[in-house]
């Protein structure tokens, strides 16, 4: 089937089962996170961090079209064929169930691929996702910015969410999301929340921010801070009196500082530097690791940054090198490093020792923690 005939059915037929369908199905039964489709390999699926091909021939050139193609609207197929990759929501019945798939559609070698990302359905709280307590305060404030690091695949949107219902659960408060796509569905129950969709609610990004100022929220999602300009906005949002919540690509809490920076002009640091300082709440970085304990998938290892006057300090003054060594001694104000919680993983029989030193930022930091030793305060500021 020629490219534009797929695509012209895909209306006729978007009400019922498509083909591709079989595939989601098979992901949601093998309890899978992720679904990969690429030409010339028999479909793939994420369980527990390991891909593992599905029991299938491998897919051919027309397949992969006739598969793909009808999963886009107009407004996808336009942005595919523009940017040769397009970032859509499918959603479909399994076992009388709804399940929702985030789908990056893509075209590689001249050949058409898909990856796409299960969502569960079900929010589960921070205990389930085996978050410390201590990011409940992160969702106590008014104003501010929280934003939540990692690569991608580290359940950066999974703890958003979960925080976000949190939120839900506790405060009557209008949550505003705007989101490409949307992930989560939330049900509502002490707050009054809107989900808007870029390119579904809302043209872009930035007509959405528009528009949101006259929306009453308290709280917002904006999603990942990709360029300059969202996190202008966000930033400009957190400023004007609401808690702001966004992911971005980086290895750690500290790091991110120089991350953000990164978008911008050197002559815009110092204003930025001053506008993080006053204004963000909290940098939460984490990175998603197999799990011993049966039962468990994968568990994060989280590292807290609280933006503290100690934290302002080094950010104003230009120090984020000592940004370490403040989350390091910053327990007793909700802070931990990736090596506290490597420690506390291993020490709660959810990760080995193997999984922990391969990962851990800082070996020997972690063996002399695994042995009992603190490291002293070295006088940071």
């Amino acid at each position: 089937m020629a490219k534009d005939d797929a695509f012209r059915s895909s209306f006729i037929h978007r009400k019922k089962d498509l083909e591709v369908d079989k595939l989601f199905r098979a992901c949601v039964k093998l309890n899978g996170s992720d679904l990969h489709l690429k030409v010339d390999k028999a479909p793939m699926v994420r369980v527990d961090g390991t891909l593992r091909p599905l029991n299938r021939a491998p897919i051919a050139d027309d397949e992969m079209v006739r598969l793909c193609f009808p999963l886009m609207n107009e407004r996808n197929r336009k942005i595919f064929e523009r940017d040769g990759g397009a970032d859509f929501a499918h959603t479909l019945n399994v076992d009388g169930t709804q399940r929702r798939f985030r789908v990056n559609l893509l075209q590689q070698l001249g050949h058409v691929g898909l990856v796409a990302r299960c969502v569960s359905n079900w929010i589960p709280n921070f205990e389930g996702l085996h978050l410390p307590p201590s990011i409940e305060t992160l969702c106590t404030y008014d104003q501010g910015m929280v934003l939540l690091a990692g690569v991608t695949g580290s359940g950066k949107s999974t703890s958003i969410a979960s925080m976000l219902n949190w939120i839900n659960q506790r405060q009557r408060k209008h949550i505003l999301t705007l989101e490409d796509p949307i992930e989560f569905v939330f049900t509502e129950d002490k707050c009054l929340i809107n989900q808007r969709e870029i390119g579904l609610d809302v043209v872009d990004f930035g007509i959405g921010m528009k528009h949101a100022v006259r929306e009453d929220p308290d709280v917002m999602l904006v999603g990942e801070m990709r360029d300059k300009e969202t996190f202008m906005t966000a930033i400009h949002a957190a400023e004007t009196g609401h808690l702001v919540f966004g992911t971005i690509h980086a290895s750690s809490a500290a790091t991110t500082i120089g991350r953000i920076l990164d978008l911008f002009p050197s002559e815009m640091h110092p204003a930025l530097r001053s506008a993080m300082a006053f204004n963000m709440r909290g940098i939460i970085a984490q990175k998603l690791l197999k799990s011993i304990k049966p039962g468990v998938g994968r568990v994060p290892t989280v590292e807290i940054m609280v933006f503290n006057a100690n934290v302002r300090k080094a950010i104003l003054d230009e120090n984020d090198d000592k940004l370490p060594d403040i989350i390091r001694i910053g327990k007793h104000e909700g802070m931990q490093d990736f090596t506290m919680s490597l420690k506390q993983l291993v020490d709660e029989e959810l990760i080995d020792r193997e999984v922990a030193m391969e990962v851990a930022p800082n070996r020997e930091a972690l063996k002399m923690a695994l042995k009992g030793i603190e490291v002293k305060d070295p006088g940071i500021i």
